[in-house]
């Protein structure tokens, strides 16, 4: 699991990234770079994805670029071919799992359950994706998990902000988040990459309360 600690370790923050035009990938991932952000996590969710990923890894050697929103081997291969150097799964079926490991690219896969949780940890998964953070429990679930399953850390996203990610970064079993907010689709849209810069050097400075 070194590969995946070294991603999730980097930064409290892993900023997860919708490229809906492919020239905003650039600039984009300066401003996050220069705010002290340099694991980029670029969903899977739109047709300008996979060349953003290339572009970004040509670009930012000094950076970690991902591929978020991985549900098929077809997107795993291809997102491997991008040169994604690491995937990160909404959840996890057995499927996936095998199409991904046949890559040999780290994975942060995605739980909600602790049945789900102890499955892949099973597998050697643990450090897991906890989605989406506020909906399955937040904070409350977290510290509940955190006793029973001690040898699992986590990196919750889905739900998180500004206002709770201290709270969320300050839990024994939270090694980092996963947010947005300071990529925001009016934020991209509108090119305020200066915005983007404070914010996310203001995400890089969060420790937990």
């Amino acid at each position: 699991m070194s590969a995946v600690d070294e991603i999730v370790t980097r930064a409290p923050v892993i900023p997860v990234i919708t490229i809906e035009k492919l020239e905003d990938a650039i600039p984009l991932a300066q401003a996050l770079i220069a705010g002290g952000l340099t694991v980029l996590e670029v969903t899977l969710r739109t047709q300008a994805a996979l060349q953003a990923i290339r572009e970004l890894r040509a670009r930012f050697p000094e950076a970690l670029v991902g591929a978020g929103t991985v549900l098929t081997e077809q997107q795993a291969q291809a997102a491997k071919a991008a040169g994604a150097q690491f995937f990160v799964s909404p959840g996890s079926t057995p499927a996936v799992l095998a199409a991904v490991e046949k890559t040999g690219v780290p994975l942060l896969p995605g739980a909600a359950t602790p049945s789900e949780m102890m499955l892949l940890a099973e597998r050697g998964y643990t450090v897991q994706k906890f989605f989406p953070a506020e909906a399955a429990g937040g904070l409350p679930m977290l510290k509940s998990l955190s006793a029973v399953l001690a040898h699992i850390r986590f990196c919750p996203t889905g739900g998180l902000t500004p206002e709770n990610a201290n709270s969320y970064l300050a839990l024994p079993n939270v090694v980092c988040i996963g947010g947005s907010w300071m990529v925001s689709k009016k934020l991209v849209d509108g090119h305020q990459w200066g915005e983007i810069e404070r914010l996310s050097r203001l995400a890089a400075a969060l420790k937990g309360s």
